[in-house]
This record gives C-alpha cells, sequence and structure tokens, in this order.
C-alpha cells in the first residue's frame, strides 16, 4: 500500500502536466472575426464623410494612450491634419522612395470642408499612431503624444 500510493500520486501529476495548444486560429470565412476589433469608422452625422481605419491596435491606442477628445481645438487639429495629409500625400505619389505598402491609399482632405471634430480628432491620432508605430515622420514636427 505504501508503494501504491507514491505511484498514484506521479501518475496524477504526470497526467496533469499535458500540454494545451493556445494557438490562436483566424477564421478567414467568418468577415467580421479579425478586422472588426482593428477597424474604426469615423463618420459625421451632419454630413457624408466617413473614414475607416483598418489597423490592428489602432483603436487600443486610441483608447488607452491618445489625449482625450476636446484636448485640442478643432481648428487646430485641421491645421495639423492639412499638414499631415499632405505628407501622407507626398509619400503616397513616390512608391518607389517609399513604401507603398505604408502609403497604400491617398487621402482627399480638403481644407475648406468642415469634417466635424470627431473626424478631424481620429484622422489626427492616426497619424501620431501611424507616425510612432512605423517610425516615420510626415512632417518637421516630431509626433509625441
Amino acid at each position: 500500500m505504501k508503494k501504491i500510493i507514491p505511484f498514484i500520486i506521479i501518475l496524477i501529476v504526470i497526467a496533469s502536466c499535458k500540454s494545451y495548444n493556445s494557438t490562436p486560429t483566424i477564421n478567414n470565412a467568418n468577415e467580421h472575426s479579425l478586422v472588426q476589433s482593428d477597424t474604426v469608422s469615423i463618420s459625421s452625422d451632419e454630413n457624408d464623410y466617413e473614414i475607416i481605419i483598418i489597423e490592428p491596435g489602432f483603436n487600443a491606442w486610441l483608447l488607452s494612450t491618445a489625449r482625450p477628445e476636446g484636448y485640442h481645438t478643432q481648428e487646430w487639429l485641421e491645421s495639423r491634419n492639412a499638414i499631415l495629409v499632405q505628407g501622407w500625400n507626398q509619400r503616397n505619389l513616390q512608391p518607389y522612395t517609399y513604401d507603398p505598402n505604408l502609403y497604400e491609399v491617398r487621402i482627399d482632405y480638403d481644407t475648406r470642408t468642415d469634417y466635424g471634430y470627431e473626424v478631424n480628432y481620429k484622422l489626427y491620432n492616426y497619424f501620431l499612431y501611424f507616425q510612432l508605430k512605423y517610425k516615420q515622420r510626415l512632417s518637421s514636427f516630431t509626433p509625441r503624444i
């Protein structure tokens, strides 16, 4: 009996050391499996403007790291966005100089149009996130939070 109890305890310990496969699987058949949590849709209720940002990690960064809404005025955000969009579009037009995978789409941003605070806020913060994550510099301003 004294020899059976330690043997049973050793069997239980060995059986409890099973390794589990914790690798997440991505279901490509489901459209919303990966994209929904990494997609930020910015739209203005008053106007017909919408920006869709599909960038892994941006939504979490926006909620946890970015300055809160109301920190900057809309005029300040608009002036910075005008400069940053210009820098972005210049890089978009030079695919042999700048990575075309980073600057895939040209941004149509008209400085005479009132896009509203939310659109300007999220666009500006996307530019900050982009510059910090990919170590890019779209203007003479140092990207910082």
